[in-house]
């Protein structure tokens, strides 16, 4: 009986042990799953894939660690050169837009910090980002090689004109704010395709907008409000 009671002792112990050392290897696991209840799930984010691949991706690891206590807070945060980091909502709602599929090919317009892309990373196989801003394109493209995202390639770049050698793409998300629909975007989107953008004033307020691609005409759907830092580039020329 003594060796028993030893037994589970023992047992119950590496068991304490073990998550503990779970725990402590991801401390914000409680916030991620508390803001994937309350924050997307409690309001109109319902595609199981997406509240999965939120409930993944390790947000504060694409922030400062200074903003890691509130990483999982459902607004967005400040990254270098005066970018930001889209609260979690508006990056679940972006996606789930979308309605993608595991083989679809997604293309990127503003990496920042890689967050978006990640979130992307754990629902289709390829992924193609575009980044105006060197440095950021840089930090991104190591962030997400050094967790593991091997299905994301970033560039530096214009994002007004697309990525052509890999055209055409399933999906288009574009996560900065342009007052049109960038033309190159729309030619390099498949037939049946879908293009998530804000549209509007850059400096104050944008209405995200699903674009989807029928018999190469554009079929246009306001979703809701949003404000979004501005697109730069050639769109600024415009």
């Amino acid at each position: 009986m003594k060796t028993k009671l030893l037994i589970i002792a023992s047992f119950l112990l590496v068991i304490t042990i073990s998550l503990k050392t779970l725990a402590q290897g991801d401390p914000f696991k409680n916030a991620r799953e508390k803001m994937v209840k309350h924050d997307l799930k409690g309001r109109d984010i319902n595609d199981k894939k997406v509240l999965s691949a939120m409930g993944k991706v390790k947000r504060h690891l694409f922030v400062e660690k200074s903003l890691w206590n509130v990483a999982y807070n459902d607004y967005p945060l400040s990254i270098d050169e005066g970018q930001t980091i889209s609260q979690p909502y508006i990056v679940a709602l972006m996606t789930q837009c979308l309605n993608l599929k595991p083989t679809d090919k997604v293309l990127e317009i503003g990496t920042g910090s890689g967050y978006q892309a990640a979130v992307l990373a754990e629902l289709v196989d390829q992924v193609y980002s575009i980044e105006m801003r060197e440095e950021l394109a840089k930090e991104a493209s190591l962030r997400l090689k050094e967790l593991g995202y091997q299905n994301v390639k970033v560039k530096q770049g214009d994002g007004y004109f697309g990525w052509p050698s890999y055209a055409p793409f399933d999906a288009i998300i574009v996560t900065c704010a342009t007052n049109q629909i960038p033309t190159p975007l729309t030619k390099q989107l498949k037939e049946g395709g879908r293009l998530i953008i804000p549209l509007g004033n850059t400096l104050f307020h944008q209405t995200l907008t699903l674009i989807t691609k029928v018999k190469g005409e554009l079929k246009v759907k306001q979703i809701s409000g949003v404000r979004f830092v501005p697109m730069i580039g050639e769109t600024e020329k415009k």
